[in-house]
C-alpha cells in the first residue's frame, strides 16, 4: 500500500496530465511543505510526518479563511474551501467525540491525574498512544479541562 506522500506525488502527475492547474498547484504546495518539514526535522518522509504537515496546512488554510471573511474576500474563501477539501482527502477520519472522551477518561485513570495542573501529563500520554494521529488535540484539551477539577 502506498504511503500518503506517494499518493500525493501520484495524484500530482494525474492532475498535470488532466491539465488541472488548481489541483496541481495545491498538491505541489503540499508536497513542498512535506519535503520542507522532512528537511527541517531531519527525518525521513513517512506517514506521520505527512499527516502532521497536511493537518498543519489545513489548519493554516482554515485560519486564512477566517481572515478572508473579515476582509470580505469571497473569491479567496472559495479557493481555500476547495483546497481544504482536496487536502482532507488525504487525512484519515479523526476520532469522534464519544471515542475521544472515552480515551481521555482512560488516560486520566492511567496517569492518575487529579487536577488541571496535571493536564500536561494527560496530553503527553495521549500523544504517546497509537491513536495519536487521529486525535484533535484542541478538542482533547477542552475535554481534559472539563474532566479535571
Amino acid at each position: 500500500m502506498p504511503t500518503i506522500y506517494e499518493t500525493i506525488r501520484a495524484d500530482i502527475v494525474v492532475a498535470m496530465k488532466a491539465r488541472n492547474s488548481a489541483v496541481t498547484l495545491s498538491l505541489r504546495t503540499a508536497d513542498a511543505a512535506i519535503q520542507r518539514a522532512s528537511l527541517d526535522q531531519s527525518k525521513p518522509i513517512d506517514d506521520a510526518l505527512a499527516l502532521a504537515t497536511l493537518r498543519k496546512a489545513v489548519k493554516n488554510l482554515a485560519d486564512a479563511k477566517v481572515e478572508f471573511a473579515k476582509g470580505g474576500r469571497t473569491d479567496l474563501i472559495e479557493a481555500n474551501d476547495i483546497e481544504i477539501k482536496l487536502l482532507e482527502k488525504y487525512l484519515p477520519q479523526g476520532l469522534d467525540s464519544a471515542k475521544l472522551e472515552a480515551l481521555i477518561v482512560e488516560v486520566i485513570a492511567e496517569t492518575g491525574a487529579l487536577t488541571k495542573k496535571e493536564m500536561g501529563k494527560v496530553i503527553g500520554a495521549l500523544k504517546k498512544r497509537p491513536e495519536a494521529g487521529l486525535i484533535d488535540f484542541g478538542a482533547a484539551s477542552k475535554i481534559v479541562q472539563a474532566k479535571l477539577p
